[in-house]
């Protein structure tokens, strides 16, 4: 029998060929999430589930007959329980109209809800270091930055100031030269005033010479 034919089997008893499915995953998923965390999967009245060490040995290749040295491992281990050995060998016989493996009471069962719950449990501490550290590593440079805009601040206040100071220069100047203008203005208005005595004079002599 594999999977599919498992499934079909108890498909009538689980409402459908999919909660079928599902609960065989789910089962088969729980005992092999336990057994490679090193717990042990007990059903009673079925067997056990566990995992095995096994050290470096020396074995012999079967087709050569050489020996090979196999390094340390970890297998996974079923032992059947004492009624499905029974049920086996026929010294018990099989219900017809009842589980040939009844349910086990309160505290049987042990492994895969421990097992997932640790899981569960060492995973979420590893989010919250994690996010610890982001939050740490995230918080360092806000805390530089002021720092870095005032640096900033003061050389753009800096940079801004020589320009102040040139302006203020290019206005004063511009004001000076105002200021100035007028005066020229004024000398050149004198010179007409010149040119015409040096005329009067020059025809008060002309009219004695012709006296």
């Amino acid at each position: 029998m594999n999977k599919a034919q498992l499934v079909e089997a108890i498909a009538d008893k689980m409402g459908g060929r999919q909660q079928a499915a599902d609960a065989v995953d789910a089962v088969l998923d729980a005992i092999v999430r336990a057994v490679v965390a090193g717990d042990r999967v007990s059903v009673t009245g079925f067997g056990s589930f566990e995992k095995v060490d096994r050290p470096a040995r020396y074995a012999r290749n079967p087709q050569t007959g050489e020996r090979v040295r196999v390094k340390k491992t970890s297998v996974p281990r079923f032992r059947a329980g004492q009624g499905f050995k029974d049920l086996v060998s026929g010294s018990k016989k099989l219900p017809k109209n009842d589980i040939a493996v009844k349910k086990a009471p309160k505290g049987s069962l042990t492994g895969p809800t421990a097992t997932i719950s640790k899981a569960a449990a060492k995973k979420a501490a590893a989010k919250k270091a994690g996010a610890a550290k982001k939050a740490a590593a995230k918080k360092a440079p806000a805390k530089k930055a002021p720092a870095k805009t005032t640096g900033a601040a003061k050389t753009a206040a800096a940079k801004k100031a020589p320009a102040k100071k040139a302006a203020t220069t290019t206005a004063a100047a511009k004001k000076t030269t105002a200021k100035k203008a007028p005066a020229k203005k004024a000398t050149a208005k004198k010179a007409p005033a010149k040119k015409s005595t040096a005329r009067k004079t020059a025809a008060k002599k002309a009219t004695a010479r012709k006296k």
